[in-house]
């Protein structure tokens, strides 16, 4: 049985590890929606509209931790166009600035985990996080197309 859920597990990393190199947009746009489930779950504890849990932060934290170390790999050259992205040229333009823009988002995430096993310490982390997704996405991510 252990054997059986290893090797799955395995597998669906390989898997992943191949549809990012084959189409880094639905990669990212992936590492994007779970980064902004965790976000609208920890804004809604910090907003009162939610409890505090201690299952979910640590999973956001993890999910963010996992964005900050991969999403940059994500924006190759051959991804600029294509499967309804939302990334601005800007990006491939301005490379050094988005990259540092990246590590800002991680610098934050790191400084931020470490206060995350409380409410009070998850209030004290959450400015900085989320200036680092939007400082990102005002200048590199176009607004969603109305429908």
């Amino acid at each position: 049985m252990i054997r059986t859920v290893l090797v799955t597990g395995v597998v669906a990393v390989r898997v992943t590890a191949v549809v990012a190199q084959t189409d880094p947009i639905a990669a990212r746009k992936d590492l994007m929606k779970q980064t902004n489930k965790y976000a609208k779950a920890v804004n809604a504890m910090v907003k009162g509209e939610q409890p505090f849990t201690s299952e979910t932060v640590p999973a956001a934290f993890a999910a963010w931790d996992k964005t900050s170390a991969e999403v940059g790999k994500l924006f190759p050259d051959n991804s600029k166009e294509g499967g309804n992205t939302r990334a601005k040229a800007a990006i491939w333009q301005n490379r050094k600035d988005f990259d540092a823009k990246l590590a800002a988002f991680s610098k934050a995430v790191a400084a931020g985990k470490p206060k995350a096993n409380s409410l009070e310490g998850v209030k004290a982390a959450m400015p900085a996080i989320n200036d680092g997704c939007n400082n990102c996405h005002e200048l590199y991510r176009a607004p969603a197309k109305k429908k």
